[in-house]
């Protein structure tokens, strides 16, 4: 219902719905520029990804290359887990970065769930 039994105003409403797709494009834009880190292995590898979950960066520590610690193999499989571990925490942050920008909004378009295209 509106207040005073009136009609609603059609064109302050495309207004608005207008103002708020703006206002989510800009969002987006801002977490597709905005990078984020996740780490594994106490620091051994690093995984830099935007805010919309694009990897950008890998660094992997030398100290997590050593061959004699452990056979080639080993050393592999430690660090393909470290680099999936990394990438992970870092779309991890991404996310929680996508709900402080967009949750927001999600909630000015009538909620923060169950709107198609969004993370959440």
């Amino acid at each position: 219902m509106i207040p005073g039994g009136g009609q609603p105003n059609m064109q302050q409403l495309l207004q608005q719905a207008q103002k708020m797709q703006q206002d989510l494009a800009q969002a987006q834009e801002e977490l597709a520029q905005t990078e984020v880190d996740g780490q594994a292995g106490g620091g051994l590898v690093t995984a830099t990804v935007t805010g919309a979950g694009e990897l950008r960066a890998l660094k992997i520590d030398p100290k997590a290359v050593d061959p004699e610690t452990a056979s080639a193999e080993e050393t592999a499989e430690t660090l393909a887990d470290l680099v999936i571990a990394a990438v992970h925490a870092a779309n991890e942050n991404a996310q929680t970065l996508q709900q402080q920008k967009l949750g927001p909004l999600a909630q000015g378009l009538g909620g923060g769930s169950g709107i198609p295209g969004l993370p959440f």
